[in-house]
């Protein structure tokens, strides 16, 4: 009974909904021989509409990787944009230029791939890193590997003019090509921002890397005479793991694969790797902008008011999120807010720095606890010592604990996963990098004991040493840190940073751009 209301139902179907379901079900299935049918058998030549016209680029751009489909694909795609793109009223979407971007790519036309990604302006339409990537690709693959790169190059300098940021397969193109067409320095560069982009990489990005540090390009480059204050200086004022001064020391490269021990020192080469902070202008940057969205939030006097404070009393190491510790495991029937917990973190916090943090903590909450006789004198005391500021009644705290921790590039002490609408606002790379840097967790036992858990001791992220050796996570399934594989790239002619230099200088002919 089913089956035959099937039938009915297909039966009363019109010609144009038939059309519409028989090209569904050739999306569904990629069949491109099924979808070049039903559009040859339609009679008269259908009108598409861009909906079913970004179905059938759709079915061509998934079936340019097997061979046997690739130029009739290539050949349909294009025949039904040039029959069906005529008229004022046509209006690509960004579906339509990315697939047809694909099919310019896929017969090696990287010149049109780039018109059609960059018509996105003249459309209206919101540009995608996906409607430029083919353009990229495609010229990072040309014959003439120099030509190809500066080609390159200027699609990623359009795409960044946009607002887009590339990701590893389009910065592992443009790494290959550099190395194919000579141009040393555009290595270098990025290699960079794959480790700024980059927590892990790739094992086909990975063999790119090795490919260059075995040739004879890298072993020509070194750098002499640079004093080793500007290399610390460098690798301070970036945060740390690298100085973006250029490859060091001189002759061969020895790329393996290593381990990295939990103390973070490299199990091959014995480097240690370190635990990278956000660097020093990101950082204030940082604190700007969550000063303007706070003061955007809160009332500007009260927030101001504790800028001004902050700046008096930038002694702190450790910034400690009151509520969240108070609060921590307190949901049970005589559960609240428990002072001896935040009283054994800031014990804790003394007894390893010799310094007070600093608890931010609702005013409203603090005169709670005075009320309470058998710790006001606790309290008291905390905010006689400057351990203790209260936010301001209606405040959020959230914004005070964190401005003061990134303001005073302080650790912060809280299980706070800072998911919330104002860090979403925040939210960006920069962020999440400064979180594993600066963020402090911590947990009770039953017993009551507390641990807290630092940062780790080396950061998940691609490093350049002050000697000029090179360590890059490899991305792969582990169980824990300890088992990941990591590339050590060592130099057999490596130097203390104080016998190299800043001049960059090629012992065979190089061409640098």
């Amino acid at each position: 009974m089913d089956h035959q209301n099937t039938r009915r139902k297909k039966q009363k179907l019109s010609p144009e909904s038939q059309f519409r379901s028989t090209l569904d079900q050739c999306s569904k299935t990629k069949d491109l021989t099924a979808a070049i049918s039903l559009y040859e058998s339609s009679s008269p030549s259908p009108t598409l509409t861009l909906s079913n016209l970004n179905s059938f680029l759709y079915i061509c751009s998934n079936s340019l990787s097997d061979p046997k489909t690739r130029q009739p694909a290539i050949e349909f795609g294009f025949k039904l944009f040039h029959h069906h793109s005529h008229g004022d009223n046509f209006k690509p979407n960004e579906a339509t230029l990315t697939a047809l971007s694909r099919l310019a790519a896929a017969k090696g036309d990287g010149e049109y791939a780039f018109e059609l990604a960059k018509s996105v302006k003249k459309y209206g339409v919101a540009p995608k890193l996906r409607t430029f990537s083919p353009a990229l690709i495609c010229f990072c693959g040309g014959a003439v590997a120099a030509a190809a790169a500066d080609k390159a190059y200027e699609v990623e300098e359009y795409v960044e003019s946009v607002g887009l940021h590339l990701e590893e397969p389009e910065l592992a193109a443009l790494l290959k090509v550099s190395i194919e067409s000579g141009k040393e320095n555009k290595v270098y560069e990025y290699l960079h921002k794959l480790r700024a982009t980059l927590r892990e990489v790739n094992e086909s990005t990975v063999a790119i890397i090795e490919s260059w540090f075995g040739g004879k390009n890298a072993a020509n480059m070194s750098l002499v005479s640079l004093d080793s204050d500007r290399i610390k200086e460098a690798n301070t004022r970036n945060g740390g793991g690298w100085h973006g001064l250029g490859f060091l020391g001189k002759g061969e490269w020895a790329p393996q694969r290593s381990k990295i021990a939990s103390n973070g020192q490299c199990c091959a080469c014995n480097e240690q790797l370190v635990c990278v902070d956000t660097d020093t202008e990101e950082t204030e940057k940082f604190a700007q902008s969550v000063a303007s969205l706070a003061m955007e939030r809160e009332l500007h006097s009260n927030f101001k008011e504790f800028q001004d404070w902050l700046e008096k009393h930038s002694e702190y190491e450790t910034v400690v999120d009151g509520a969240n510790i108070g609060l921590y495991q307190q949901n049970f029937a005589e559960g609240g807010f428990s002072v001896a917990q935040l009283d054994a973190v800031v014990k804790e916090i003394h007894s390893k720095s010799k310094k007070w943090p600093l608890v931010v903590m609702h005013k409203k909450r603090v005169r709670s606890i005075l009320e309470d006789a058998s710790k006001r004198e606790l309290i008291e005391e905390w905010l006689d010592q400057g351990v203790l500021y209260g936010t301001p009644y209606g405040s959020n705290d959230d914004w005070y604990w964190l401005y003061a921790a990134v303001k005073l590039k302080c650790l912060l002490v809280t299980n706070d996963e800072m998911r919330d609408h104002i860090f979403e606002l925040i939210g960006s790379n920069f962020f999440s990098r400064w979180k594993e840097r600066h963020q402090v967790r911590y947990t009770f036992t039953k017993g009551g004991g507390l641990k807290l858990i630092m940062p780790p001791s080396y950061s998940l992220v691609i490093q350049e040493s002050e000697k000029g050796f090179w360590h890059v996570p490899i991305a792969g399934e582990i169980s824990d840190e300890s088992s990941r594989t990591w590339l050590c790239v060592t130099r057999s002619g490596s130097r203390e940073a104080e016998e190299v230099s800043g001049n960059l200088v090629s012992n065979g002919s190089s061409n640098t751009s």
